[in-house]
């Protein structure tokens, strides 16, 4: 009987472990800032908080995997987004848009319009503010 008391703290600790592995697994992303002339980190990363936020909020039975900033490719999407999207239409300046890029997981029970149990790479978020010290807020998504 001695010699299962310690045994079964060593397993208890083993399953509460395991548990708060997987927990934060499902609920911290990947994330990536990576290097900007345009923006400072603080700025990425108020960004980053507003998708993560919002994605909570949006995409229930989703599993947010990686979410990443990379200036080059968002430059390029923000190119085709004030020509072709939004931004030629709501007035807001390029240097007070930015786009973020995530991967995330589908669940089964997720919204209709998402394809279940599969991963979209490489998803857009086009997040804008009304001036340099404005709050993000998320004006796009999608491919």
């Amino acid at each position: 009987m001695k010699k299962f008391i310690p045994i079964a703290c060593v397993g208890c600790l083993v399953v509460f472990g395991y548990f708060l592995l997987n927990l934060n697994a499902k609920g911290n992303p990947s994330i990536d800032i990576g290097k900007s002339t345009k923006f400072s980190q603080e700025e990425i990363q108020a960004a980053v908080d507003c998708v993560i936020v919002n994605f909570k909020e949006d995409f229930k039975g989703c599993n947010l995997k990686k979410i990443w900033y990379d200036e080059g490719e968002s430059d390029s999407e923000i190119g085709t987004y004030m020509i072709f999207g939004r931004g030629s239409v709501n007035g807001v300046k390029e240097e007070n848009v930015i786009v973020l890029f995530s991967n995330f997981d589908v669940g089964t029970g997720a919204d209709a319009s998402l394809n279940p149990n599969s991963t979209y790479k490489d998803w857009n978020w086009i997040l804008i503010r009304e001036d340099k010290t404005g709050n993000w807020k998320i004006d796009d998504w999608g491919y």
